[in-house]
């Protein structure tokens, strides 16, 4: 009835990828990195396989599809995309087995066939439930990398808390964060930018050490925080 309207819906939403429920076709955005596909076609499958969403695209009104049902669509293709690239519990299993580092992310991400990124937010969300753990995506951390439109206000592309985090340590804002992460990292162009053990306050006042790491892999940064210890303070006694 109307053939421009692929056309409009994609420059309306500036979509990177679309999916045609009658032709069980998926489009792709040739500018995205090819790496990227396999997400982008997964969150697309999920749509299909979530049967209320179909009534649910290619234009819309305001009034059928308001921005929080927008978000709550978009939030259940995540899930379900991730159910199928990480093979549902198998992910979080074999991500606790071990204790959290990069190394451990990005040996995931390719025993899984997916990216460092989505395999770092599946970590920090799913793996090792009793332990607080956050990640951040971002630019390069160092101010000598800095990309000009850099946002001190807003220095994240994603922050990615555990629930635990979130629970104890949610108050902390991100700019807060990021410069813990500029604190230990070097000029590097690539690779592992430096690691340091900080101290980070819960809600309630307490002190905690974490371990922090970044990785730079030449497009983004990121940074795995995981909880340690309590960080106990040391009370000076003097003899009479």
């Amino acid at each position: 009835m109307r053939p421009t309207i692929l056309r409009d819906a994609v420059r309306s939403f500036s979509l990177k990828a679309l999916y045609l429920p009658d032709q069980k076709r998926i489009l792709l955005d040739q500018d995205i990195p090819l790496i990227k596909h396999r997400w982008n076609e997964a969150h697309e499958i999920g749509h299909d396989v979530i049967p209320w969403h179909a009534g649910m695209m290619l234009g819309d009104t305001e009034q059928t599809l308001t921005p929080a049902c927008h978000e709550i669509i978009e939030a259940e293709a995540n899930y379900a995309a991730g159910q199928l690239l990480f093979l549902a519990g198998r992910f979080q299993a074999e991500a606790t087995a071990t204790a959290p580092s990069l190394d451990v992310v990005r040996k995931l991400g390719k025993d899984f066939g997916n990216t460092v990124t989505s395999t770092l937010w599946r970590f920090v969300e799913q793996a090792h439930g009793d332990r607080p753990m956050v990640a951040l995506v971002t630019g390069h951390p160092h101010p000598a990398k800095r990309k000009p439109d850099f946002d001190p206000a807003n220095p994240c592309r994603y922050c990615v808390e555990s629930p635990l985090f979130r629970e104890r340590f949610g108050q902390i804002l991100e700019p807060e964060l990021f410069r813990v992460v500029m604190g230990y990292s070097g000029a590097q162009r690539g690779g592992t930018l430096g690691e340091a053990e900080v101290i980070l306050n819960g809600r309630n006042g307490d002190r905690h050490v974490f371990a922090f790491e970044t990785f730079f892999n030449g497009h983004e940064a990121l940074t795995l925080g995981y909880w340690l210890r309590p960080h106990i303070t040391g009370v000076l006694v003097q003899s009479l």
